[in-house]
């Protein structure tokens, strides 16, 4: 393929990126600005199309199918688990129960069933790796929205992952020359990194500035440059998923951005971390 057609093919993937961006961006922040029951609505719907595509890739790649529906199931429990602790269902805590069930219940429909006996555990594994990647990881979002303060923290980390994400892009794009994981993800390059580092750095520090989240310059400077490393593994473990299941992206329900687990990878991990930063660092939230 000529240099003239990948410059033109990537023009068309970005603008198509651009004009995807530009119609949800709104949708996200009204969705994150009246917060319950909104964040877990889209949260909720998300994740479960995200599981869908993830169990179908491992379906059509691995040759057996996880227990998608149950998967599916385990994931909307997971997302809307954070509204039923400290309620009087929450004798034990929600995740132990979540867990304990999402353990056993697989596994003894897999023994009663009479198929696929040959491969029951690894359709339990996986069954359990798609409830905890993504539901798991997706609650957090919902738990943070519910902190004192949680409307900015998850403006925060939605906005800083996203600022990483386009200057990691538009840096690497540009000067971009040493790559960082070539057998992962070709196209990354440590410029694109440190690019990424720089935008979130940049939007930290502004949402701190608008918001008055109470953590300071140097607390913005220090979660921008945390938001973005762990976005970006989350973007590289994404990327090896998909290299394992021998797909380019993992649906097409959004214009020139893939599936819905295509856009989940750096964000699910940013909202885990935001999160647990917020509950050690700031007691009483």
């Amino acid at each position: 393929m000529s240099q003239r057609t990948n410059t033109v093919k990537e023009s068309r993937i970005l603008k198509k990126r651009t004009i995807s961006a530009v119609a949800a961006i709104p949708v996200v922040i009204a969705v994150i600005w009246f917060g319950t029951p909104w964040v877990t609505i889209l949260a909720a719907g998300w994740g479960m199309g995200a599981a869908f595509e993830f169990y179908n890739l491992v379906k059509r790649s691995k040759g057996f199918s996880p227990l998608t529906y149950l998967g599916v199931i385990f994931v909307l429990l997971y997302i809307i688990s954070p509204h039923f602790e400290g309620t009087p269902f929450n004798i034990i805590p929600v995740s132990s129960v979540l867990l304990t069930a999402l353990v056993m219940v697989p596994l003894i429909i897999l023994l009663v069933r009479n198929k696929d006996k040959e491969n029951a555990f690894a359709i339990w594994a996986w069954t359990i790796a798609g409830v905890l990647y993504i539901g798991w990881l997706l609650s957090h979002y919902v738990a943070l929205r519910n902190v004192a303060d949680g409307r900015d923290w998850v403006f925060l980390a939605i906005f800083c992952t996203f600022a990483s994400d386009i200057s990691a892009y538009l840096v690497g794009r540009t000067i971009g020359r040493h790559k960082m994981a070539p057998y992962i993800s070709p196209n990354k390059t440590w410029e694109g990194a440190a690019g990424g580092v720089i935008g979130s750095i940049i939007i930290s520090l502004v949402v701190v500035l608008i918001s008055g989240l109470s953590i300071g310059w140097w607390g913005a400077v220090i979660l921008g440059i945390l938001i973005s490393i762990i976005g970006q593994l989350g973007d590289l473990v994404k990327s090896l998923f998909k290299r394992n299941m021998e797909v380019k992206d993992s649906g097409n329900v959004l214009p020139g951005h893939g599936g819905f687990l295509d856009r989940m990878d750096s964000i699910a991990f940013a909202g885990a971390v935001v999160y647990y930063l917020v509950i050690f660092t700031m007691p009483g939230v």
